[in-house]
């Protein structure tokens, strides 16, 4: 289902990213659920093509995720 706000995130969304990446995946996954609505499994989908999009912008380093230079 759709985030209304990055509050609504899941815990391992919320926890490790920082405000900016969160808002990305929010985005992110709200317009892939719209895209993806005739897919069995589009929540799946959404989640995978969220965090392709964060990991555009942010990497991981040392356990911390950061904007790309």
């Amino acid at each position: 289902m759709p985030y209304k706000s990055i509050e609504d995130l899941p815990e391992n969304v919320r926890n490790p990213l920082p405000k900016h990446a969160q808002e990305i995946y929010k985005e992110t996954f709200n317009n892939a659920w719209d895209e993806y609505q005739e897919r069995d499994d589009r929540e799946t989908v959404s989640h995978k093509v969220a965090w392709s999009a964060v990991k555009k912008s942010y990497v991981k380093k040392d356990d911390k995720w950061v904007a790309r230079e």
